[in-house]
Protein backbone atom coordinates (compact mmCIF):
# COMPACT_ATOMS: atom_id res chain seq x y z
CA UNK A 1 0.00 0.00 0.00
CA UNK A 2 1.53 3.26 -0.73
CA UNK A 3 -1.05 5.91 0.31
CA UNK A 4 -4.47 5.58 2.19
CA UNK A 5 -6.70 7.54 0.37
CA UNK A 6 -9.29 4.75 0.43
CA UNK A 7 -8.32 3.09 3.23
CA UNK A 8 -10.81 0.83 4.84
CA UNK A 9 -13.06 1.63 1.82
CA UNK A 10 -15.10 -1.56 -0.12
CA UNK A 11 -14.85 -0.93 -4.07
CA UNK A 12 -16.68 -3.00 -6.75
CA UNK A 13 -15.25 -2.43 -10.30
CA UNK A 14 -17.05 -3.60 -13.56
CA UNK A 15 -14.97 -3.93 -16.61
CA UNK A 16 -11.95 -4.79 -14.69
CA UNK A 17 -10.44 -6.81 -17.04
CA UNK A 18 -7.70 -4.38 -18.42
CA UNK A 19 -7.47 -0.84 -19.10
CA UNK A 20 -9.40 1.89 -17.77
CA UNK A 21 -10.97 -0.81 -14.87
CA UNK A 22 -8.10 -2.64 -14.15
CA UNK A 23 -5.32 0.41 -13.54
CA UNK A 24 -8.20 1.36 -11.48
CA UNK A 25 -8.68 -1.43 -9.17
CA UNK A 26 -4.36 -1.10 -9.11
CA UNK A 27 -4.69 2.49 -8.04
CA UNK A 28 -7.27 1.78 -5.28
CA UNK A 29 -5.68 -1.05 -3.43
CA UNK A 30 -2.21 1.45 -3.83
CA UNK A 31 -4.91 3.88 -1.72
CA UNK A 32 -6.24 1.24 0.81
CA UNK A 33 -9.07 -0.27 -0.78
CA UNK A 34 -10.18 -3.61 -0.95
CA UNK A 35 -11.37 -4.25 -4.29
CA UNK A 36 -13.62 -6.62 -5.96
CA UNK A 37 -12.80 -6.79 -9.73
CA UNK A 38 -15.69 -8.00 -12.22
CA UNK A 39 -15.27 -8.49 -15.71
CA UNK A 40 -16.85 -10.60 -18.33
CA UNK A 41 -13.63 -12.43 -19.05
CA UNK A 42 -12.36 -14.80 -16.86
CA UNK A 43 -8.82 -15.16 -17.60
CA UNK A 44 -8.59 -11.03 -18.46
CA UNK A 45 -9.94 -10.42 -14.81
CA UNK A 46 -7.65 -13.43 -13.08
CA UNK A 47 -4.53 -11.66 -15.11
CA UNK A 48 -5.21 -8.60 -13.87
CA UNK A 49 -5.41 -9.53 -10.10
CA UNK A 50 -2.52 -11.12 -10.43
CA UNK A 51 -0.75 -8.04 -11.69
CA UNK A 52 -2.62 -5.85 -8.86
CA UNK A 53 -0.77 -8.57 -6.41
CA UNK A 54 2.79 -8.49 -7.93
CA UNK A 55 2.64 -4.22 -8.01
CA UNK A 56 1.09 -3.87 -4.50
CA UNK A 57 2.36 -6.50 -2.12
CA UNK A 58 -0.32 -7.48 0.15
CA UNK A 59 -3.21 -6.44 -1.82
CA UNK A 60 -6.87 -7.28 -1.16
CA UNK A 61 -8.34 -7.88 -4.23
CA UNK A 62 -10.21 -10.46 -5.71
CA UNK A 63 -11.65 -11.61 -9.35
CA UNK A 64 -15.20 -12.13 -10.03
CA UNK A 65 -16.61 -13.05 -13.29
CA UNK A 66 -20.01 -11.71 -14.40
CA UNK A 67 -22.28 -10.80 -17.53
CA UNK A 68 -23.60 -7.36 -16.04
CA UNK A 69 -26.20 -7.84 -18.98
CA UNK A 70 -27.54 -10.00 -16.76
CA UNK A 71 -29.67 -8.42 -13.62
CA UNK A 72 -28.87 -10.94 -11.27
CA UNK A 73 -24.48 -10.81 -12.24
CA UNK A 74 -25.01 -7.18 -10.17
CA UNK A 75 -26.47 -8.66 -7.14
CA UNK A 76 -23.93 -11.73 -6.84
CA UNK A 77 -21.04 -9.81 -7.19
CA UNK A 78 -22.32 -7.89 -4.43
CA UNK A 79 -23.15 -10.26 -2.45
CA UNK A 80 -19.53 -11.72 -2.71
CA UNK A 81 -18.13 -8.14 -2.19
CA UNK A 82 -19.84 -8.42 1.09
CA UNK A 83 -19.02 -11.68 1.90
CA UNK A 84 -15.13 -11.48 1.08
CA UNK A 85 -14.82 -7.52 2.41
CA UNK A 86 -17.91 -6.81 4.98
CA UNK A 87 -19.90 -4.62 2.41
CA UNK A 88 -19.39 -1.82 -0.09
CA UNK A 89 -18.45 1.91 0.22
CA UNK A 90 -17.58 2.43 -3.73
CA UNK A 91 -18.93 1.57 -7.00
CA UNK A 92 -17.04 1.58 -10.05
CA UNK A 93 -19.41 1.36 -13.30
CA UNK A 94 -17.08 0.76 -16.22
CA UNK A 95 -18.62 -2.06 -18.35
CA UNK A 96 -19.42 -1.50 -22.22
CA UNK A 97 -19.96 -2.52 -25.64
CA UNK A 98 -19.71 -1.06 -28.85
CA UNK A 99 -21.68 -0.58 -32.35
CA UNK A 100 -20.82 1.38 -35.02
CA UNK A 101 -24.39 1.93 -36.79
CA UNK A 102 -25.13 4.85 -38.26
CA UNK A 103 -28.74 6.13 -36.36
CA UNK A 104 -30.25 5.45 -40.10
CA UNK A 105 -29.45 1.83 -39.44
CA UNK A 106 -29.25 0.96 -35.85
CA UNK A 107 -31.53 -2.13 -35.53
CA UNK A 108 -34.37 -2.51 -32.72
CA UNK A 109 -31.82 -5.81 -31.38
CA UNK A 110 -28.65 -3.55 -31.75
CA UNK A 111 -30.79 -0.76 -29.30
CA UNK A 112 -31.71 -3.71 -26.66
CA UNK A 113 -27.99 -5.11 -26.89
CA UNK A 114 -26.49 -1.61 -26.26
CA UNK A 115 -29.49 -0.33 -23.50
CA UNK A 116 -28.54 -3.62 -22.04
CA UNK A 117 -24.81 -3.35 -21.16
CA UNK A 118 -24.13 -0.07 -21.03
CA UNK A 119 -26.81 1.61 -19.11
CA UNK A 120 -28.87 -1.24 -17.68
CA UNK A 121 -25.41 -2.85 -16.33
CA UNK A 122 -24.94 0.60 -14.28
CA UNK A 123 -28.32 1.18 -12.91
CA UNK A 124 -28.45 -2.54 -11.86
CA UNK A 125 -24.80 -2.67 -10.23
CA UNK A 126 -25.43 0.68 -8.14
CA UNK A 127 -28.97 -0.70 -6.83
CA UNK A 128 -27.10 -3.66 -5.79
CA UNK A 129 -25.02 -1.93 -4.02
CA UNK A 130 -26.78 0.87 -2.04
CA UNK A 131 -28.17 -1.12 0.82
CA UNK A 132 -25.08 -1.24 1.64
CA UNK A 133 -24.14 1.95 1.20
CA UNK A 134 -27.20 3.30 3.22
CA UNK A 135 -26.48 0.99 6.16
CA UNK A 136 -22.58 2.54 6.28
CA UNK A 137 -24.03 5.97 5.79
CA UNK A 138 -21.74 6.86 3.11
CA UNK A 139 -20.73 5.81 -0.29
CA UNK A 140 -19.59 6.97 -3.56
CA UNK A 141 -20.49 5.66 -7.12
CA UNK A 142 -18.36 6.82 -10.16
CA UNK A 143 -19.68 6.28 -13.71
CA UNK A 144 -17.45 6.03 -16.64
CA UNK A 145 -19.28 7.70 -19.18
CA UNK A 146 -17.30 9.45 -22.49
CA UNK A 147 -16.42 12.64 -23.89
CA UNK A 148 -18.59 11.99 -26.54
CA UNK A 149 -21.95 11.45 -24.34
CA UNK A 150 -21.58 15.61 -24.62
CA UNK A 151 -19.63 16.34 -27.73
CA UNK A 152 -21.14 13.90 -30.42
CA UNK A 153 -19.69 12.52 -33.76
CA UNK A 154 -21.04 10.59 -36.60
CA UNK A 155 -20.75 6.83 -36.39
CA UNK A 156 -21.38 5.84 -33.37
CA UNK A 157 -24.93 7.19 -32.25
CA UNK A 158 -25.71 4.32 -30.50
CA UNK A 159 -22.81 4.32 -27.81
CA UNK A 160 -22.98 7.94 -27.45
CA UNK A 161 -26.83 8.61 -26.42
CA UNK A 162 -26.22 5.73 -23.83
CA UNK A 163 -23.27 7.79 -22.54
CA UNK A 164 -25.48 10.70 -22.54
CA UNK A 165 -28.08 8.12 -20.43
CA UNK A 166 -25.16 7.11 -18.12
CA UNK A 167 -24.56 11.14 -16.92
CA UNK A 168 -28.82 11.58 -16.77
CA UNK A 169 -28.65 8.51 -14.45
CA UNK A 170 -25.59 10.09 -12.52
CA UNK A 171 -27.33 13.34 -11.68
CA UNK A 172 -30.22 12.00 -10.74
CA UNK A 173 -28.86 9.75 -8.44
CA UNK A 174 -27.23 12.03 -7.10
CA UNK A 175 -29.95 13.99 -6.17
CA UNK A 176 -32.04 10.81 -4.73
CA UNK A 177 -29.60 9.53 -2.71
CA UNK A 178 -27.78 12.58 -0.68
CA UNK A 179 -29.99 12.38 1.99
CA UNK A 180 -28.08 9.22 2.62
CA UNK A 181 -24.35 10.29 2.20
CA UNK A 182 -24.09 8.71 -0.86
CA UNK A 183 -22.42 10.65 -4.03
CA UNK A 184 -22.56 9.97 -7.65
CA UNK A 185 -20.40 11.51 -9.91
CA UNK A 186 -18.86 10.37 -13.91
CA UNK A 187 -15.83 10.97 -16.32
CA UNK A 188 -15.57 11.54 -19.81
CA UNK A 189 -12.97 10.11 -20.66
CA UNK A 190 -11.04 11.00 -24.30
CA UNK A 191 -9.40 8.84 -26.35
CA UNK A 192 -7.22 6.38 -24.20
CA UNK A 193 -5.01 3.80 -25.02
CA UNK A 194 -7.02 0.58 -23.59
CA UNK A 195 -6.24 -2.94 -25.19
CA UNK A 196 -8.92 -2.81 -27.19
CA UNK A 197 -7.38 0.46 -29.20
CA UNK A 198 -4.27 -0.80 -28.83
CA UNK A 199 -5.32 -4.15 -30.84
CA UNK A 200 -6.97 -2.05 -33.29
CA UNK A 201 -4.05 0.14 -33.84
CA UNK A 202 -1.74 -2.83 -34.36
CA UNK A 203 -3.83 -4.11 -36.52
CA UNK A 204 -3.74 -1.23 -38.78
CA UNK A 205 -0.20 -1.10 -38.26
CA UNK A 206 0.20 1.57 -36.50
CA UNK A 207 1.82 2.64 -33.43
CA UNK A 208 0.08 4.38 -30.05
CA UNK A 209 2.28 7.98 -30.89
CA UNK A 210 1.24 7.51 -34.32
CA UNK A 211 -2.89 7.40 -33.86
CA UNK A 212 -4.66 10.44 -34.49
CA UNK A 213 -5.50 12.65 -31.27
CA UNK A 214 -7.90 15.77 -31.84
CA UNK A 215 -7.22 17.53 -28.43
CA UNK A 216 -5.70 19.95 -26.87
CA UNK A 217 -2.76 18.09 -25.36
CA UNK A 218 -2.65 16.32 -29.06
CA UNK A 219 -2.05 12.33 -27.49
CA UNK A 220 -4.07 9.78 -26.15
CA UNK A 221 -4.22 8.75 -22.28
CA UNK A 222 -2.07 6.31 -20.46
CA UNK A 223 -5.64 4.28 -18.78
CA UNK A 224 -4.03 5.48 -15.47
CA UNK A 225 -4.65 9.21 -16.87
CA UNK A 226 -8.21 8.28 -16.19
CA UNK A 227 -8.44 5.82 -13.15
CA UNK A 228 -6.37 8.85 -11.30
CA UNK A 229 -9.82 11.04 -11.52
CA UNK A 230 -12.01 7.94 -10.33
CA UNK A 231 -9.83 8.13 -7.37
CA UNK A 232 -10.33 10.89 -6.57
CA UNK A 233 -14.22 11.27 -6.95
CA UNK A 234 -14.45 7.93 -4.99
CA UNK A 235 -12.15 9.45 -2.08
CA UNK A 236 -13.21 11.49 0.75
CA UNK A 237 -10.98 14.07 -1.17
CA UNK A 238 -13.89 14.73 -3.06
CA UNK A 239 -16.68 14.98 -0.47
CA UNK A 240 -18.45 17.75 -1.95
CA UNK A 241 -18.71 16.76 -5.39
CA UNK A 242 -22.00 14.90 -6.73
CA UNK A 243 -23.98 15.27 -9.28
CA UNK A 244 -20.94 16.22 -11.76
CA UNK A 245 -19.24 15.16 -14.84
CA UNK A 246 -15.57 15.58 -15.30
CA UNK A 247 -14.31 15.89 -18.11
CA UNK A 248 -10.95 13.43 -18.87
CA UNK A 249 -9.91 14.15 -22.48
CA UNK A 250 -7.12 16.18 -23.13
CA UNK A 251 -9.45 19.02 -23.91
CA UNK A 252 -11.67 17.80 -26.77
CA UNK A 253 -12.77 21.18 -28.60
CA UNK A 254 -16.10 21.44 -28.05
Amino acid sequence: MIGNRLAGKVAVISGGGGGIGSEAGRIFCEEGASVLLADLRTDAVQSACKRIRKAVPGARVSPFTADFGEEQAAYDAVASAIEQFGGVDIVVNNVGIRRYDAMADATWSMWEDIIRINLLSYTSLTRAALPSMRERGKGSVVNVSSCHAVLGRKGMGAYDALKAGVLGFTRTLAWEEAENGIRANAICPGHTLTPFHLERAKKAGQLPEELDAPCVLRRWAEPKEVAYPLLWLASDEAAYVTGTALMVDGGMPV
